[in-house]
C-alpha cells in the first residue's frame, strides 16, 4: 500500500474557525508537491424522523453560494464537547425542538482531498416543541418535510448541502435494517 507522506507543514492563516496550511508532501514515486490543507472544527448534525416519516429541516440562505435550501440542523462541536451533545444543542438552538434520544447515523469527511472536516450525524426518532429557536437568523423557517420528497427536492436544487443529502439518502436507503451505524469518537 502506498501513502503520501507529509514532510512538513506551515501555517498560512488561523482563527477559531479555520486553520489553513501548506504541506510539503512526498508522493509514493518520490516526487514532491506543495498541497493546501484546510482544518476545521468538527461538525455534528441531527436527522429527526417524526410521524408520517417526516424529517425536521431548516430552510436557510447560505451567503457564500448565494443559495437557499433545506438542511438538517447542526453545527460546530466546541472544544471539549462531545459530538452527540453538540448535535442536541444545535438541534434545540436552531429548531426550537428538543430531539428524542440521539443515536449514531452517519460519519462523513465530505471533502477529504483538501480539508480534515469531520462530521457526525445522529438520528432522533421524534422531537418535542421546546420554545422558539434561540437564534431566528439561522433559518427562514423550520418544517417537517416528508422523507419521500427528498429525491425531488434534490433534483429541484432545494437540497444542495452534501451533508444533508448524504444523511437523508442514507436514512432512506436503509431505514430499518440499519437504524444507526456504530462509530466511535473521531
Amino acid at each position: 500500500m502506498t501513502r503520501w507522506r507529509v514532510t512538513s507543514e506551515a501555517e498560512l492563516y488561523r482563527d477559531d474557525w479555520l486553520d489553513i496550511r501548506v504541506a510539503d508532501v512526498e508522493l509514493p514515486d518520490g516526487n514532491r508537491l506543495r498541497h493546501r490543507i484546510i482544518k476545521t472544527p468538527p461538525y455534528a448534525g441531527v436527522v429527526a424522523l417524526g410521524p408520517g416519516r417526516r424529517v425536521l429541516l431548516l430552510w436557510r440562505h447560505r451567503f457564500i453560494t448565494d443559495s437557499w435550501g433545506w438542511e438538517i440542523p447542526g453545527g460546530r462541536v466546541e472544544r471539549g464537547e462531545h459530538a452527540i451533545d453538540a448535535a442536541a444543542r444545535e438541534f434545540r438552538e436552531e429548531t426550537g425542538w428538543r430531539a428524542a434520544p440521539l443515536r449514531p447515523l452517519l460519519r462523513l469527511q465530505p471533502n477529504n482531498g483538501i480539508t480534515d472536516a469531520r462530521q457526525e450525524v445522529f438520528r432522533a426518532d421524534g422531537a418535542t416543541p421546546a420554545g422558539p429557536p434561540s437564534d431566528p437568523s439561522e433559518s427562514e423557517r423550520v418544517e417537517w418535510v416528508p422523507l419521500a420528497d427528498v429525491p425531488g427536492l434534490i433534483a429541484a436544487g432545494e437540497i444542495v448541502s452534501g451533508t444533508t443529502m448524504a444523511a437523508l439518502l442514507y436514512l432512506m436507503a436503509a431505514p430499518e435494517r440499519r437504524p444507526g451505524c456504530a462509530f466511535g469518537e473521531m
